[in-house]
C-alpha cells in the first residue's frame, strides 16, 4: 500500500504545533501502526530528518503506552490498542491524520507523546489498602463471590492507556476512574479504605483538569479492554455513600 499520513509535530511543550504530510509506500498490511511508523522514521533519519517521536513499550497490547489518535478514533478504526492495529484495516491510498491524546490533562512533551502522569496522581490518592504483608494467605480463607471476583478481575483489565479520555468530548477519566474504583471494591481487602478512597481520587480527578462524565459512552466504546460503562455508576454509588458517611 502507498499512504498519506498527516502527522501532528510538536517540538516541544511551549512551541506551537503543525500538521506535516509524509508519503510511506510499501506498506504491508501485516505491519502493525507502530511498525508502519517505525518504517517512517527510518525513512526521515536516512533523508538527515528528525524522526517522529511516539511512545511505545511492550509491543503487545499490554502496557498501554502507545495510545494515538488515529483519523479521530482513540486507537483507529479496531477496538485494540494502537500497537495491535494492523495496516490491513486500512487500504491504498489512504489518507491517515496521526495526533496525539487530546487532553487538556494530558499534556504534550513532544509530537504525538503526551505526558500521563495524571492518571499515577490519581491512582497515589486513594492510598493504600489495609491487607497484612508476609506470607501469601490461604486461598480460601477469604472467601469472595464469583460475581464480585469476576466483576473485580474485569475492572482490573483497565491498562491506564488513556483512550476514554482521548473519545471523550469533556476529556473525562471517569472509566479509568471507575475502574480502578470498582476493582478494588468487589473484594473485602478494599472495604477499610472504601469511603476515603473514591473522595480522594475524585478531587485528584478533578485536580488534575479533567472533564465531568455525561454518560456519552464514547468511553467504553473506544476501550481497547472493553471496561463497560456501569463501572462509572459504581464510582457515583460509592461517592454518594462516601459523603454520606461524612467524608
Amino acid at each position: 500500500m502507498r499512504l498519506t499520513l498527516k502527522i501532528w509535530r510538536q517540538a516541544g511543550p511551549d512551541v506551537a504545533g503543525d500538521f506535516v504530510t509524509y508519503q510511506v509506500d510499501d506498506v504491508s498490511g501485516d505491519m502493525s501502526f507502530l511498525e508502519m511508523l517505525d518504517v517512517l522514521n527510518e525513512q526521515l533519519n536516512s533523508e538527515g530528518k528528525e524522526p517522529i517521536a511516539f511512545d511505545s513499550d511492550c509491543r503487545e497490547g499490554i502496557c498501554g503506552m502507545c495510545g494515538l489518535m488515529i483519523s479521530g478514533l482513540a486507537h483507529g478504526p479496531e477496538v485494540t490498542t494502537t500497537c495491535q492495529l494492523h495496516m490491513r484495516s486500512f487500504s491504498d491510498g489512504d489518507t491517515i491524520t496521526v495526533e496525539p491524546w487530546r487532553a487538556d490533562a494530558f499534556p504534550i512533551i513532544r509530537d504525538l507523546i503526551v505526558d500521563r502522569s495524571a492518571f499515577d496522581r490519581i491512582i497515589q490518592a486513594g492510598g493504600f489498602i489495609t491487607v497484612n504483608t508476609g506470607a501469601a494467605p490461604e486461598a480460601h480463607s477469604v472467601p469472595v463471590p464469583k460475581a464480585n471476583a469476576d466483576r473485580a478481575f474485569d475492572s482490573a483489565k483497565c491498562i491506564g492507556c488513556g483512550a476514554c479520555v482521548a473519545a471523550c468530548p469533556n476529556a473525562s477519566a471517569m472509566l479509568f476512574l471507575g475502574a480502578k474504583i470498582t476493582h478494588l471494591g468487589e473484594v473485602p481487602q478494599g472495604q477499610p479504605e472504601r469511603d476515603s478512597r473514591v473522595v480522594k481520587m475524585v478531587a485528584q480527578h478533578d485536580h488534575e483538569g479533567f472533564g465531568g462524565c455525561t454518560n456519552i459512552g464514547e468511553c467504553s466504546a473506544a476501550c481497547p479492554k472493553e471496561i463497560p460503562q456501569d463501572v462509572i455508576s459504581t464510582l457515583n454509588k460509592d461517592l454518594r455513600t462516601a459523603l454520606r458517611h461524612g467524608y
